[in-house]
């Protein structure tokens, strides 16, 4: 079974100074999370990054982030989200063998896909440069045809920054994936995906698409307020921040587990 952790909408910020403050909320936040996946009893064979990784997609953020990431022993797989900067971050994790592949052209979309214990994790790139909702373009969905095509009998775990499904609260669905009709048209025809693995929205939330479970992750920093109004209201809340395990076996079963931020030990042993 591979056991594949997630963290998504870190938003490591720099100060007007360029520089990095490491009391931030963000630098904390993180660093929290890191100590989290490291004291689970059984640790991840990787951890995919869903996106928001920097808040302005400055250097200095990347830099901070590949840092506080670095105690992790196990492989790390960062992508792209509307608050990101390719090329930076792809500058930054230049070290990083799938995605100094792809590629060194100004803007070339963050997409790989990789190996992890017998589970393939495919990386897609849902942004849209200057523009905070997502989409994949024909060229990336033909890329995607192509990744699944060349592997039909491995299970895999397809991940985006965007949802492509509604989330029910306006904030979110306001910049959601546009049009995923073409990216609904490519994983039905590929019967080894197993689960849609997304960020962006904040918060933990299960659907589907396509006849495929799909999820989103909570934020390691902030969440944001459950409006499920018509109007909706763009708040963030105080609720704790938190990570995904998602646990797929050899057979193609897959199951996900969402857990807060902390080291939460046993209180008591059950009979």
């Amino acid at each position: 079974m591979a056991i594949i952790a997630q963290l998504s909408d870190i938003h490591l910020a720099a100060g007007r100074d360029g520089g990095m403050d490491d009391d931030s909320g963000p630098v904390r936040a993180l660093r929290a999370a890191v100590s989290s996946l490291l004291s689970l009893p059984a640790r991840p064979d990787a951890v995919v990054l869903t996106g928001d990784l920097a808040d302005r997609g400055q250097p200095a953020e990347y830099a901070r982030l590949h840092a506080l990431l670095s105690p992790l022993p196990m492989a790390v797989y960062p992508m792209c989200g509307n608050h990101d900067d390719r090329d930076e971050m792809r500058r930054m994790f230049a070290d990083h063998p799938a995605v100094a592949a792809t590629g060194t052209g100004p803007g070339a979309p963050v997409q790989y896909a990789v190996d992890v214990a017998g589970v393939r994790l495919v990386c897609c790139d849902t942004t849209v440069d200057g523009h905070p909702h997502g989409h994949m373009s024909e060229e990336r969905l033909d890329w995607l045809e192509e990744t699944l095509s060349a592997a039909p009998g491995v299970p895999t775990v397809i991940a985006t920054h965007h949802p492509p499904y509604p989330i029910g609260m306006r904030f979110i669905d306001d910049l959601r994936f546009v049009d995923p009709a073409g990216f609904a048209s490519v994983i039905s025809r590929h019967p080894q995906v197993v689960r849609v693995i997304s960020g962006h929205a904040h918060r933990a939330t299960v659907g589907s698409l396509a006849g495929r479970v799909c999820t989103t992750c909570p934020s390691t920093y902030r969440q944001l307020f459950l409006d499920l109004t018509q109007r909706g209201r763009a708040a963030v809340t105080g609720e704790p921040a938190g990570f995904a395990l998602h646990l797929v076996g050899e057979d193609g079963t897959a199951t996900t587990h969402f857990a807060p931020t902390g080291n939460y030990r046993p209180l008591m042993d059950v009979e």
